[in-house]
């Protein structure tokens, strides 16, 4: 599995790669992918982190950490999220493979797996560009999305400190891609949330780019190069509390309160989604990854 960091030093950019089960006879074509890569970009931004999946196995634990348990976490989810088991988790042909399964496991009727990048690759502001297809089936509830690293306004819990979905997707509803923020100020349990959706016909058959591009003012959210989410700053951390570094979560939820809502099909398991790759970019002033 391949990690890129990119840092500015002095007045020029070094490039730095890290290619774990790679010699270095492979360093120049990996510096020259990536500054092509970076050089098309013409918005200012330079990529600072990213995982190719390269190597099968266990994802990279220098890059993702586990959520583990079967308690609901706050939607009444019914899957159990397992630990570096690649039956839930695993890198395999170039992908990420979160998988859902029908099989009991401490108390719950399936398991699945969250991944987490908290506390080994954090930011505040940049361009999230993830490469992914959804699962498909009645009760299924993928997600691409970011939760605070510090929970330090207000309650210090959910949803004062913020949260940012740059992908969900629930199976009963074809098609449809969501992107949405929470926050104390507006959030689906008090039915005020910020967000969008929109129709990608057959997107359960094909990758897509789900990015997210945040700065200081707006959080912008696409499929593809369609932006179709859009929020502004508003003054107060109550409904801008998005000046913080932030952390990535990949998982597949099933059931809850919104992706069981129409009910579970047993008989669509396992289902999985694929990442092709997770893609980070920031500009020179924006904090940067751990």
């Amino acid at each position: 599995m391949r990690k890129i960091f990119l840092f500015f030093v002095i007045s020029s950019f070094l490039f730095t790669a890290c290619n774990s089960g790679s010699d270095s006879s492979n360093f120049e074509d990996q510096m020259d992918s990536l500054k092509s890569e970076s050089d098309s970009l013409s918005d200012g931004y330079e990529l600072v982190w990213c995982d190719e999946f390269d190597t099968n196995g266990i994802p990279d634990t220098n890059s993702w950490s586990y959520d583990v348990g079967g308690h609901g976490w706050g939607n009444n989810e019914l899957q159990f999220y397992t630990k570096a088991r690649t039956e839930n988790a695993r890198v395999e042909n170039g992908k990420l493979v979160i998988e859902a399964r029908k099989e009991k496991m401490e108390g719950k009727k399936y398991t699945s797996a969250r991944l987490v990048s908290k506390g080994k690759a954090d930011w505040k502001y940049g361009k999230f560009v993830i490469r992914a297809k959804v699962p498909q089936g009645k009760g299924v509830w993928p997600a691409i999305w970011m939760l605070p690293t510090k929970w330090d306004l207000g309650s210090g819990s959910w949803p004062d400190n913020g949260e940012i979905d740059i992908m969900e997707y629930v199976g009963y509803a074809k098609d449809t891609i969501y992107g949405t923020i929470h926050c104390k100020a507006y959030n689906h349990v008090q039915g005020t949330q910020k967000g969008k959706n929109i129709h990608i016909q057959g997107v359960e058959n094909d990758f897509h780019d789900y990015i997210l591009v945040w700065t200081e003012n707006k959080i912008e959210v696409f499929v593809d190069d369609q932006k179709y989410f859009e929020f502004s700053k508003e003054e107060g951390w109550e409904k801008w509390p998005f000046d913080k570094e932030f952390h990535l979560i990949l998982n597949i939820a099933v059931g809850g309160n919104w992706g069981g809502k129409m009910g579970v099909d047993d008989k669509i398991f396992p289902q999985k989604m694929e990442i092709e790759y997770v893609k980070v970019y920031q500009k020179q002033n924006d904090s940067k990854s751990k």
